[in-house]
Protein backbone atom coordinates (compact mmCIF):
# COMPACT_ATOMS: atom_id res chain seq x y z
CA UNK A 1 0.00 0.00 0.00
CA UNK A 2 1.25 3.39 -0.86
CA UNK A 3 0.25 6.80 0.33
CA UNK A 4 0.58 10.15 -1.32
CA UNK A 5 3.19 12.36 0.25
CA UNK A 6 1.58 15.31 1.99
CA UNK A 7 3.80 18.42 2.07
CA UNK A 8 3.10 21.07 4.63
CA UNK A 9 4.34 24.65 4.24
CA UNK A 10 7.83 24.78 5.65
CA UNK A 11 8.26 27.43 8.33
CA UNK A 12 11.23 29.70 7.63
CA UNK A 13 14.43 28.73 9.35
CA UNK A 14 16.06 30.93 11.96
CA UNK A 15 18.70 31.93 9.44
CA UNK A 16 15.99 32.97 6.97
CA UNK A 17 14.24 35.05 9.62
CA UNK A 18 17.50 36.78 10.47
CA UNK A 19 18.12 37.52 6.81
CA UNK A 20 14.62 38.98 6.51
CA UNK A 21 15.24 41.10 9.60
CA UNK A 22 18.59 42.31 8.18
CA UNK A 23 16.96 43.25 4.88
CA UNK A 24 13.77 44.88 6.15
CA UNK A 25 14.26 46.28 9.64
CA UNK A 26 14.86 50.02 9.59
CA UNK A 27 16.96 49.86 12.75
CA UNK A 28 19.53 47.68 10.96
CA UNK A 29 20.13 50.29 8.28
CA UNK A 30 20.32 53.05 10.88
CA UNK A 31 22.87 51.04 12.85
CA UNK A 32 25.02 50.52 9.76
CA UNK A 33 24.91 54.24 9.00
CA UNK A 34 25.76 55.08 12.61
CA UNK A 35 28.79 52.79 12.47
CA UNK A 36 29.81 54.26 9.12
CA UNK A 37 29.61 57.81 10.48
CA UNK A 38 31.15 57.25 13.93
CA UNK A 39 34.28 55.55 12.59
CA UNK A 40 34.91 58.36 10.10
CA UNK A 41 34.26 61.12 12.61
CA UNK A 42 36.57 59.42 15.11
CA UNK A 43 39.51 59.40 12.70
CA UNK A 44 39.17 63.17 12.23
CA UNK A 45 40.48 63.58 15.77
CA UNK A 46 43.82 62.04 14.79
CA UNK A 47 46.18 64.96 14.05
CA UNK A 48 47.84 64.56 10.66
CA UNK A 49 49.62 67.21 8.62
CA UNK A 50 49.71 67.07 4.81
CA UNK A 51 52.94 65.66 3.38
CA UNK A 52 54.20 64.65 -0.06
CA UNK A 53 51.36 64.63 -2.62
CA UNK A 54 48.83 65.83 -0.05
CA UNK A 55 51.00 68.83 0.75
CA UNK A 56 51.20 69.77 -2.94
CA UNK A 57 47.43 69.62 -3.33
CA UNK A 58 46.83 71.53 -0.12
CA UNK A 59 49.24 74.31 -1.09
CA UNK A 60 47.63 74.64 -4.53
CA UNK A 61 44.20 74.84 -2.91
CA UNK A 62 45.36 77.55 -0.50
CA UNK A 63 46.82 79.59 -3.38
CA UNK A 64 43.64 79.22 -5.42
CA UNK A 65 41.44 80.19 -2.48
CA UNK A 66 43.36 83.45 -2.09
CA UNK A 67 43.14 84.30 -5.81
CA UNK A 68 46.77 83.60 -6.68
CA UNK A 69 46.01 81.05 -9.36
CA UNK A 70 47.38 77.57 -9.92
CA UNK A 71 51.08 78.06 -9.21
CA UNK A 72 54.01 75.78 -8.50
CA UNK A 73 56.24 76.05 -5.44
CA UNK A 74 58.28 78.75 -7.15
CA UNK A 75 55.18 80.88 -7.76
CA UNK A 76 55.03 80.18 -11.51
CA UNK A 77 51.90 79.04 -13.40
CA UNK A 78 51.89 75.28 -13.72
CA UNK A 79 49.88 72.35 -15.03
CA UNK A 80 51.71 69.80 -12.93
CA UNK A 81 49.27 67.22 -11.64
CA UNK A 82 45.56 67.45 -12.42
CA UNK A 83 43.96 70.52 -10.78
CA UNK A 84 40.45 69.27 -10.01
CA UNK A 85 40.98 68.38 -6.36
CA UNK A 86 42.76 71.65 -5.44
CA UNK A 87 40.01 73.54 -7.29
CA UNK A 88 37.27 71.87 -5.26
CA UNK A 89 39.18 72.20 -1.99
CA UNK A 90 39.91 75.87 -2.69
CA UNK A 91 36.16 76.57 -2.78
CA UNK A 92 35.85 75.07 0.69
CA UNK A 93 38.82 77.08 1.95
CA UNK A 94 37.47 80.29 0.42
CA UNK A 95 34.10 79.77 2.09
CA UNK A 96 35.11 78.38 5.48
CA UNK A 97 38.77 79.29 5.87
CA UNK A 98 41.93 77.25 5.50
CA UNK A 99 41.87 74.57 8.18
CA UNK A 100 42.19 70.86 8.71
CA UNK A 101 38.65 70.92 10.08
CA UNK A 102 37.24 72.24 6.80
CA UNK A 103 39.23 69.65 4.85
CA UNK A 104 38.14 66.81 7.12
CA UNK A 105 34.46 67.76 7.08
CA UNK A 106 34.47 68.07 3.29
CA UNK A 107 36.00 64.62 2.98
CA UNK A 108 33.53 63.32 5.55
CA UNK A 109 30.63 64.62 3.47
CA UNK A 110 32.16 63.04 0.35
CA UNK A 111 32.57 59.74 2.19
CA UNK A 112 28.95 59.79 3.38
CA UNK A 113 27.70 60.44 -0.14
CA UNK A 114 29.92 57.62 -1.37
CA UNK A 115 28.25 55.36 1.18
CA UNK A 116 24.82 56.42 -0.05
CA UNK A 117 25.84 55.64 -3.64
CA UNK A 118 27.23 52.26 -2.56
CA UNK A 119 23.83 51.45 -1.08
CA UNK A 120 21.92 52.80 -4.09
CA UNK A 121 24.09 51.07 -6.70
CA UNK A 122 23.98 47.85 -4.72
CA UNK A 123 20.19 47.94 -4.80
CA UNK A 124 20.11 48.77 -8.50
CA UNK A 125 22.76 46.34 -9.72
CA UNK A 126 21.84 43.31 -7.62
CA UNK A 127 18.16 44.02 -6.93
CA UNK A 128 18.54 42.93 -3.32
CA UNK A 129 18.13 45.15 -0.26
CA UNK A 130 20.04 42.78 2.02
CA UNK A 131 22.97 42.67 -0.42
CA UNK A 132 23.02 46.47 -0.67
CA UNK A 133 23.04 46.82 3.11
CA UNK A 134 25.78 44.23 3.45
CA UNK A 135 27.90 46.11 0.92
CA UNK A 136 27.49 49.32 2.91
CA UNK A 137 28.42 47.49 6.11
CA UNK A 138 31.57 46.07 4.51
CA UNK A 139 32.60 49.56 3.38
CA UNK A 140 31.70 51.05 6.78
CA UNK A 141 34.32 48.99 8.64
CA UNK A 142 37.02 49.02 5.93
CA UNK A 143 40.01 50.60 7.74
CA UNK A 144 41.80 52.05 4.72
CA UNK A 145 38.65 53.84 3.54
CA UNK A 146 38.26 55.29 7.03
CA UNK A 147 41.90 56.34 7.21
CA UNK A 148 41.74 58.54 4.11
CA UNK A 149 39.06 60.89 5.47
CA UNK A 150 41.40 63.43 7.16
CA UNK A 151 43.94 63.42 4.32
CA UNK A 152 44.36 66.10 1.64
CA UNK A 153 44.59 63.46 -1.09
CA UNK A 154 42.35 63.05 -4.12
CA UNK A 155 40.93 59.61 -3.37
CA UNK A 156 37.86 60.37 -1.23
CA UNK A 157 36.57 63.15 -3.47
CA UNK A 158 37.43 61.35 -6.70
CA UNK A 159 35.60 58.21 -5.61
CA UNK A 160 32.47 60.28 -5.06
CA UNK A 161 32.71 61.79 -8.55
CA UNK A 162 33.34 58.43 -10.20
CA UNK A 163 30.45 56.73 -8.42
CA UNK A 164 28.09 59.62 -9.12
CA UNK A 165 28.86 59.51 -12.83
CA UNK A 166 28.35 55.74 -12.93
CA UNK A 167 25.10 55.97 -10.94
CA UNK A 168 23.62 58.52 -13.34
CA UNK A 169 24.55 56.42 -16.38
CA UNK A 170 23.04 53.29 -14.84
CA UNK A 171 19.68 54.88 -13.94
CA UNK A 172 19.42 57.34 -16.85
CA UNK A 173 16.16 57.72 -18.72
CA UNK A 174 16.51 61.32 -19.93
CA UNK A 175 19.06 63.03 -22.15
CA UNK A 176 19.72 65.68 -19.52
CA UNK A 177 21.13 62.94 -17.30
CA UNK A 178 23.69 62.18 -20.00
CA UNK A 179 24.79 65.81 -19.93
CA UNK A 180 24.99 65.77 -16.14
CA UNK A 181 27.06 62.58 -16.18
CA UNK A 182 29.37 64.15 -18.76
CA UNK A 183 29.95 67.22 -16.59
CA UNK A 184 30.66 65.11 -13.50
CA UNK A 185 32.97 62.70 -15.30
CA UNK A 186 34.63 65.66 -16.99
CA UNK A 187 35.44 67.19 -13.62
CA UNK A 188 36.55 63.75 -12.45
CA UNK A 189 38.99 63.84 -15.39
CA UNK A 190 40.38 67.05 -13.94
CA UNK A 191 41.06 65.07 -10.77
CA UNK A 192 42.41 61.92 -12.44
CA UNK A 193 43.17 62.37 -16.11
CA UNK A 194 42.47 58.77 -17.18
CA UNK A 195 38.80 58.89 -16.13
CA UNK A 196 37.55 59.23 -19.72
CA UNK A 197 38.34 55.53 -20.21
CA UNK A 198 35.44 54.70 -17.87
CA UNK A 199 32.80 56.08 -20.26
CA UNK A 200 33.19 53.49 -23.05
CA UNK A 201 33.42 50.73 -20.42
CA UNK A 202 30.05 51.65 -18.92
CA UNK A 203 28.37 51.91 -22.31
CA UNK A 204 29.89 48.59 -23.43
CA UNK A 205 28.21 46.87 -20.48
CA UNK A 206 24.92 48.60 -21.26
CA UNK A 207 25.21 47.47 -24.88
CA UNK A 208 25.82 43.81 -24.04
CA UNK A 209 23.40 43.39 -21.16
CA UNK A 210 20.19 43.17 -23.24
CA UNK A 211 19.07 41.40 -26.38
CA UNK A 212 19.06 43.25 -29.70
CA UNK A 213 22.63 44.42 -29.32
CA UNK A 214 22.97 45.55 -32.94
CA UNK A 215 19.68 47.41 -33.03
CA UNK A 216 20.60 49.21 -29.80
CA UNK A 217 24.14 50.04 -30.89
CA UNK A 218 23.48 53.33 -32.78
CA UNK A 219 21.55 54.87 -29.87
CA UNK A 220 24.08 53.79 -27.26
CA UNK A 221 26.97 54.92 -29.43
CA UNK A 222 25.35 58.34 -29.76
CA UNK A 223 24.73 58.57 -26.03
CA UNK A 224 28.30 57.56 -25.25
CA UNK A 225 29.70 60.15 -27.65
CA UNK A 226 27.46 62.78 -26.05
CA UNK A 227 28.77 61.98 -22.56
CA UNK A 228 32.35 61.93 -23.83
CA UNK A 229 31.86 65.23 -25.67
CA UNK A 230 30.37 66.97 -22.64
CA UNK A 231 33.24 65.63 -20.49
CA UNK A 232 35.80 67.05 -22.92
CA UNK A 233 33.95 70.39 -22.99
CA UNK A 234 34.13 70.43 -19.19
CA UNK A 235 37.90 69.97 -19.39
CA UNK A 236 38.32 72.47 -22.26
CA UNK A 237 38.54 75.71 -20.20
CA UNK A 238 41.48 74.26 -18.29
CA UNK A 239 43.13 73.17 -21.54
CA UNK A 240 42.74 76.68 -22.95
CA UNK A 241 44.19 78.13 -19.74
CA UNK A 242 47.22 75.86 -20.11
CA UNK A 243 47.77 77.07 -23.66
CA UNK A 244 47.56 80.70 -22.57
CA UNK A 245 49.97 80.45 -19.64
CA UNK A 246 52.30 77.67 -20.84
CA UNK A 247 52.26 78.35 -24.57
CA UNK A 248 51.36 74.78 -25.54
CA UNK A 249 48.27 72.60 -25.57
CA UNK A 250 48.11 70.52 -22.40
CA UNK A 251 44.81 68.68 -21.99
CA UNK A 252 44.86 68.22 -18.22
CA UNK A 253 48.32 67.98 -16.66
CA UNK A 254 52.02 67.81 -17.45
CA UNK A 255 52.97 64.83 -15.30
CA UNK A 256 51.71 62.06 -17.60
CA UNK A 257 55.01 61.68 -19.41
CA UNK A 258 56.98 61.70 -16.17
CA UNK A 259 54.71 59.03 -14.70
CA UNK A 260 55.14 56.92 -17.83
CA UNK A 261 58.91 57.16 -17.63
CA UNK A 262 59.14 56.38 -13.91
CA UNK A 263 57.25 53.15 -14.55
CA UNK A 264 59.24 52.16 -17.64
CA UNK A 265 63.01 52.48 -17.46
CA UNK A 266 66.05 50.29 -16.82
CA UNK A 267 65.67 50.29 -13.03
CA UNK A 268 61.86 50.07 -12.94
CA UNK A 269 60.46 47.35 -10.67
CA UNK A 270 56.73 47.61 -11.27
CA UNK A 271 55.95 50.55 -9.04
CA UNK A 272 56.52 54.31 -9.28
CA UNK A 273 60.33 54.20 -9.53
CA UNK A 274 62.02 57.60 -9.95
CA UNK A 275 65.48 56.02 -9.63
CA UNK A 276 67.20 55.36 -12.92
CA UNK A 277 69.71 57.07 -15.24
CA UNK A 278 67.09 58.25 -17.73
CA UNK A 279 64.87 59.68 -15.01
CA UNK A 280 67.73 61.29 -13.09
CA UNK A 281 69.21 62.89 -16.20
CA UNK A 282 65.82 64.31 -17.13
CA UNK A 283 65.36 65.78 -13.66
CA UNK A 284 68.79 67.41 -13.82
CA UNK A 285 68.17 69.11 -17.17
CA UNK A 286 67.64 72.81 -16.59
CA UNK A 287 67.21 73.71 -20.27
CA UNK A 288 63.67 72.31 -20.37
CA UNK A 289 60.53 73.98 -19.13
CA UNK A 290 57.69 72.02 -17.55
CA UNK A 291 55.89 71.17 -20.79
CA UNK A 292 59.07 70.25 -22.62
CA UNK A 293 60.16 68.07 -19.72
CA UNK A 294 56.88 66.19 -19.85
CA UNK A 295 57.17 65.73 -23.63
CA UNK A 296 60.71 64.44 -23.26
CA UNK A 297 59.72 62.07 -20.46
CA UNK A 298 56.89 60.72 -22.59
CA UNK A 299 59.25 60.24 -25.53
CA UNK A 300 61.81 58.44 -23.37
CA UNK A 301 59.13 56.24 -21.81
CA UNK A 302 57.63 55.13 -25.12
CA UNK A 303 61.10 54.70 -26.59
CA UNK A 304 62.09 52.39 -23.72
CA UNK A 305 58.91 50.33 -24.24
CA UNK A 306 59.61 50.08 -27.98
CA UNK A 307 63.24 49.06 -27.35
CA UNK A 308 62.39 46.64 -24.53
CA UNK A 309 59.04 44.99 -25.33
CA UNK A 310 59.96 41.83 -23.45
CA UNK A 311 60.97 43.68 -20.29
CA UNK A 312 57.84 45.83 -20.56
CA UNK A 313 55.65 42.73 -20.68
CA UNK A 314 57.60 41.20 -17.81
CA UNK A 315 56.88 44.29 -15.71
CA UNK A 316 53.11 43.96 -16.22
CA UNK A 317 52.54 41.26 -13.56
CA UNK A 318 54.71 43.20 -11.12
CA UNK A 319 52.74 46.39 -11.77
CA UNK A 320 49.45 44.59 -11.23
CA UNK A 321 50.83 43.03 -8.04
CA UNK A 322 51.86 46.49 -6.79
CA UNK A 323 48.38 47.75 -7.59
CA UNK A 324 46.28 44.95 -6.09
CA UNK A 325 48.24 43.01 -3.46
CA UNK A 326 49.10 45.62 -0.80
CA UNK A 327 46.55 47.83 0.93
CA UNK A 328 46.44 50.20 3.88
CA UNK A 329 48.65 52.87 2.33
CA UNK A 330 46.74 55.56 4.25
CA UNK A 331 48.98 54.64 7.19
CA UNK A 332 51.96 56.15 5.37
CA UNK A 333 50.36 59.58 5.64
CA UNK A 334 49.99 59.19 9.41
CA UNK A 335 53.53 57.90 9.69
CA UNK A 336 54.85 61.02 7.94
CA UNK A 337 52.42 63.63 9.28
CA UNK A 338 51.26 62.65 12.77
CA UNK A 339 53.20 64.16 15.71
CA UNK A 340 54.30 61.46 18.14
CA UNK A 341 53.65 58.68 15.65
CA UNK A 342 56.53 56.67 17.08
CA UNK A 343 54.80 56.46 20.46
CA UNK A 344 51.75 54.72 18.96
CA UNK A 345 53.41 53.08 15.96
CA UNK A 346 52.52 49.52 17.13
CA UNK A 347 48.83 50.49 17.19
CA UNK A 348 48.98 51.92 13.68
CA UNK A 349 50.86 48.86 12.47
CA UNK A 350 48.32 46.51 14.06
CA UNK A 351 45.51 48.33 12.24
CA UNK A 352 47.56 48.06 9.04
CA UNK A 353 47.87 44.28 9.43
CA UNK A 354 44.19 43.95 10.28
CA UNK A 355 43.31 46.01 7.23
CA UNK A 356 45.50 43.87 4.98
CA UNK A 357 43.75 40.72 6.15
CA UNK A 358 40.34 42.30 5.66
CA UNK A 359 41.29 43.58 2.22
CA UNK A 360 42.60 40.18 1.20
CA UNK A 361 39.33 38.55 2.20
CA UNK A 362 37.37 41.16 0.23
CA UNK A 363 39.40 40.61 -2.92
CA UNK A 364 39.18 36.81 -2.74
CA UNK A 365 35.42 37.10 -2.32
CA UNK A 366 35.27 39.61 -5.20
CA UNK A 367 36.94 37.07 -7.48
CA UNK A 368 34.66 34.28 -6.24
CA UNK A 369 31.56 36.42 -6.81
CA UNK A 370 32.38 36.65 -10.51
CA UNK A 371 32.31 32.86 -10.87
CA UNK A 372 29.21 32.44 -8.71
CA UNK A 373 27.32 35.10 -10.66
CA UNK A 374 28.18 33.49 -14.00
CA UNK A 375 26.98 30.09 -12.75
CA UNK A 376 23.75 31.52 -11.36
CA UNK A 377 22.89 33.46 -14.47
CA UNK A 378 23.52 30.43 -16.67
CA UNK A 379 21.39 28.29 -14.35
CA UNK A 380 18.55 30.83 -14.45
CA UNK A 381 18.69 31.20 -18.24
CA UNK A 382 19.83 34.85 -18.11
CA UNK A 383 22.27 36.60 -20.40
CA UNK A 384 25.64 36.58 -18.73
CA UNK A 385 26.36 40.32 -19.24
CA UNK A 386 24.55 42.73 -16.92
CA UNK A 387 25.14 45.71 -14.71
CA UNK A 388 26.76 43.32 -12.22
CA UNK A 389 29.84 43.62 -14.48
CA UNK A 390 30.21 47.32 -13.62
CA UNK A 391 32.39 46.71 -10.52
CA UNK A 392 34.69 44.50 -12.58
CA UNK A 393 34.90 47.10 -15.34
CA UNK A 394 35.82 49.74 -12.76
CA UNK A 395 38.51 47.34 -11.45
CA UNK A 396 39.81 46.77 -14.99
CA UNK A 397 40.23 50.52 -15.51
CA UNK A 398 43.14 51.12 -13.06
CA UNK A 399 44.57 47.72 -13.98
CA UNK A 400 44.97 48.77 -17.60
CA UNK A 401 46.47 52.11 -16.55
CA UNK A 402 48.90 50.39 -14.18
CA UNK A 403 50.16 48.02 -16.88
CA UNK A 404 51.16 50.96 -19.06
CA UNK A 405 52.35 53.34 -16.34
CA UNK A 406 53.03 51.94 -12.87
CA UNK A 407 51.32 50.14 -10.03
CA UNK A 408 50.48 51.95 -6.79
CA UNK A 409 48.06 50.57 -4.24
CA UNK A 410 46.28 53.89 -3.73
CA UNK A 411 45.03 53.70 -7.32
CA UNK A 412 42.62 50.90 -6.38
CA UNK A 413 40.97 53.01 -3.65
CA UNK A 414 38.05 54.17 -5.88
CA UNK A 415 37.29 50.56 -6.81
CA UNK A 416 36.68 49.41 -3.24
CA UNK A 417 33.05 50.58 -2.82
CA UNK A 418 32.25 48.55 -5.95
CA UNK A 419 34.12 45.59 -4.46
CA UNK A 420 32.18 45.91 -1.21
CA UNK A 421 28.77 45.98 -2.91
CA UNK A 422 29.69 42.88 -4.95
CA UNK A 423 31.00 40.98 -1.93
CA UNK A 424 27.86 42.07 -0.07
CA UNK A 425 25.80 40.31 -2.73
CA UNK A 426 27.93 37.16 -2.44
CA UNK A 427 27.63 37.13 1.36
CA UNK A 428 23.86 37.46 1.22
CA UNK A 429 23.60 34.83 -1.53
CA UNK A 430 25.52 32.44 0.70
CA UNK A 431 23.39 33.41 3.69
CA UNK A 432 20.22 32.74 1.72
CA UNK A 433 21.48 29.41 0.38
CA UNK A 434 22.41 28.29 3.89
CA UNK A 435 19.01 29.30 5.28
CA UNK A 436 17.24 27.25 2.59
CA UNK A 437 19.07 24.01 3.35
CA UNK A 438 16.53 23.00 5.96
CA UNK A 439 14.00 20.52 4.60
CA UNK A 440 10.33 20.86 5.42
CA UNK A 441 8.51 18.19 7.46
CA UNK A 442 6.84 15.38 5.55
CA UNK A 443 3.99 13.01 6.42
CA UNK A 444 3.80 9.68 4.58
Amino acid sequence: MSAEVIRFPTPPSRMALRLEWFAQDRSVLLAIWALYLVLRVAVLFVPVEPTSDALWYDMRAIALSSGQGYLDNAGEPTAFWPPGWPMALSLIYAQFGVSKVALGLFNLLSALLTGALTLALGRRIFGNEAAARMGLLLLAVYPNAIGYVPLALTEVFYTLLLMTGCWILVIRDKRLQLVTAGVILGFATLVKAQTLVVIPLVFAIDWLRMRGVWSRLPRLLGEGLLVLGVALLTVLPWTIRNHEVLGEWVLVSTNGGYTLLTGNHDAASGDYSPEGPAVESLIQRTDLDEVARDHEARRLGWQWIADNPGRFLALAPKKLARLWLPDGEAEWAYQAGTPGYEDVAPLFRAVRYLNQAYYGALMLAFAAAFVVMLIRRQRDGQRWPGWWLLPYAIAAFPSAIAVVFSGQSRFHYPVMPFVCMTVGWLAVAGWQAWSERRLGPRLR
